[in-house]
């Protein structure tokens, strides 16, 4: 197990494309900042046996396995297990995850939360279902207000603020980053946000939707639907032909949704939360 180096990328390309979907955030990380770890914001280590690329992690704020096996994971555990955490969440495939986090649960635990089962959807067709006209892009001169809906959709979602603390300029960055770049849907209407997502990371072929909200006065009213299917119309015409998100099971008036826009399951992630 060692450091992934520019001598490894064409077998790092190759190990990343045998699941698109799955290895979305670790792919468009890699394609943006190669093998330098400054430019990853993150270690990206490798497994290796016989000189054969086999295993990836992605260790940073998020840590990722991409295609472990009981070796690999052995290994970066006890490499793990020599440095302080600074990560933030355990995600990816739920077999992988669960079992890394089994491996390093003696030394790091408790995690705050281990959500087991994930579904892992994605759409590769515009959605059959009635498109909302009026969810479009997010300009940046409306950062304030998109920023407190972002800001109540994480909260609720990870259980933790994303503003706490000194966070709160970085967080602010963060959605402006998403905004310039395009990647930020809304529907305003008279300056207040009634639905709202965003793409959080993509590649040439998937990109992943994470923060979809709609405002709590306002479910239940069909919103979400062809707020949904809005968003998959407008990431496929610009970003990438495959949407893809993950969701908790237990969270079944999202799934409903999502299964109602044409979102299929094409695996299972699980997250563990610090």
């Amino acid at each position: 197990m060692r450091a992934i180096t520019g001598d490894d990328l064409d077998s790092v390309h190759g190990l990343l494309h045998r699941d698109p979907i799955a290895h979305c955030f670790v792919d468009a990380r890699v394609r943006a900042g190669g093998a330098d770890p400054w430019r990853l914001g993150a270690d990206v280590w490798g497994y290796f046996a016989d000189g054969t690329l086999q295993s990836l992690l992605h260790y940073g704020a998020n840590t990722v396995p991409v295609e472990t096996t009981p070796a690999s994971r052995a290994s970066f555990a006890d490499r793990l297990r020599t440095i302080p955490r600074r990560c933030s969440s355990f995600v990816g495939p739920a077999t992988e995850v669960l079992d890394l986090w089994r491996l390093l649960e003696p030394a790091w635990g408790p995690a705050r939360e281990v959500r087991s089962s994930q579904p892992l959807l994605a759409i590769g067709t515009d959605s059959t279902r009635q498109v909302d006209a009026a969810v479009r892009r997010v300009d940046i001169t409306e950062i304030d207000i998109l920023l407190p809906a972002c800001i109540d959709m994480f909260t609720s979602e990870v259980g933790v603020s994303p503003v706490a603390g000194a966070s709160g300029p970085g967080y602010r960055a963060r959605i402006a980053e998403l905004i310039r770049s395009g990647r930020a849907f809304a529907r305003i209407d008279n300056g207040r946000v009634m639905f709202k997502a965003e793409v959080g990371t993509a590649t040439d072929g998937v990109c992943q939707v994470q923060g979809v909200w709609v405002a709590p006065e306002l479910r239940g009213r069909g919103l979400a639907e062809p707020g949904m299917a809005a968003v998959v119309a407008l990431a496929r015409a610009s970003i990438a032909p495959t949407v893809s998100l993950y969701v908790n099971d237990f969270n079944t008036s999202a799934r409903k949704t999502y299964a109602a826009v044409g979102f299929e399951q094409v695996g299972t992630f699980a997250t563990v939360l610090f």
